[in-house]
């Protein structure tokens, strides 16, 4: 095992060309953790001789707040050890060393496909789940496929004057619109200058999309283009305007924009399985795809913070209720510890 820092110029390289790796393990990640969100990275590479069999990217966050955590990848949905089935395996008896070493509460490996631990220490989660569609050749071919319902929820926010407007500009739009979103759900939102340094450091897999109607952005989008296959990582909009279903525009329009590009696949992003959230996704004709996460607590954490537990319920009431300003300005300090 070598650590990734004594390797960069291998590391990208093996992403790039290894079925399996998604975008959460280019090693740009390591410098949006380390700069932008003062978090420790801990990528791990294994190699035989010259060969790169197998990387890991892991970041660990502590708060006092919220506990400490060695995740794979934190705030997105993929990053778990990638490479040759020996390789993962001994990326993730690693990643278990480095946990114990830095006494974390809980280290998750979230996994694209299942991982073989072979010393039982390590246990599988499926509390969240992915939506996939395969994508066709034209745009006119997924719109004749698409449900009659569903061909006229988008076209009611068309008739209402919303246009679909892409690119890193829209960036500060697409925030707006994803910090009051935030609110109102009760979860704090992840600081600007993330998603400022994944248009910087990421630009050639970043889509950045927002609905704009009068004026002003009423929805929006931002997700990541690799290896043929488009996610959707982010997606808000605004509740005032949700009877005009401008976030049906918001997924077609990215599909669209996924066809142009030439892409096969479109990710809808995590959700909890049976949830609102999941059906919305599955309406579109894709299928659910699990995500085979791999944890290890020494003390029976079975997750990392979430607004869905107990705990928090009352927590997340009360911010709902902030005004936007405390909250943006509290938000990202909280969202950093939040993984």
């Amino acid at each position: 095992m070598i650590p990734a820092s004594l390797e960069e110029a291998r590391w990208d390289a093996f992403v790039q060309g290894r079925p399996g790796a998604t975008y959460a393990h280019l090693l740009a990640w390591g410098r949006v953790f380390t700069e932008v969100m003062r978090h420790s990275w801990h990528g791990i590479l294994a190699a035989r001789g010259a060969d790169v069999e197998g990387v890991l990217p892991l970041v660990h966050v502590r708060s006092r707040l919220f506990g400490k955590y060695l995740v794979s990848m934190p705030f997105v949905n993929y990053g778990g050890p990638v490479g040759s089935e020996e390789a993962r395996v001994l990326l993730a008896r690693q990643a278990r060393n480095v946990a114990g070493e830095l006494g974390v509460d809980l280290l998750e490996l979230r996994n694209q496909a299942p991982l073989d631990a072979r010393d039982g220490e390590l246990v599988r989660s499926d509390r969240k789940i992915t939506v996939v569609l395969d994508l066709p050749d034209s745009s006119d071919e997924l719109w004749t496929g698409l449900k009659a319902k569903v061909r006229s929820q988008v076209r009611r926010p068309q008739k209402e004057g919303m246009t679909a407007l892409f690119g890193p500009d829209h960036m500060e739009a697409f925030y707006r619109v994803f910090a009051r979103n935030m609110r109102d759900l009760g979860t704090p939102v992840l600081p600007f200058t993330f998603f400022e340094a994944l248009a910087r450091l990421l630009p050639d897999h970043l889509i950045v999309c927002v609905i704009e109607h009068e004026g002003r952005a009423v929805a929006g989008g931002c997700g990541f283009v690799f290896g043929g296959e488009f996610e959707l990582t982010w997606a808000s909009s605004l509740r005032e305007v949700n009877r005009l279903a401008p976030n049906m525009l918001l997924y077609w329009s990215l599909m669209e924009e996924a066809i142009r590009r030439g892409l096969t696949v479109f990710n809808f992003g995590r959700c909890t399985p049976g949830g609102g959230t999941h059906r919305f996704k599955l309406q579109w004709g894709g299928h659910d795809q699990p995500l085979p996460w791999s944890q290890w607590s020494p003390t029976g954490v079975v997750s990392t913070p979430s607004p869905d537990n107990p705990r928090f319920r009352a927590a997340v009431a009360v911010w709902q209720h902030l005004p936007l300003a405390v909250t943006n300005r509290v938000g990202p300090i909280l969202s950093r510890s939040i993984p």
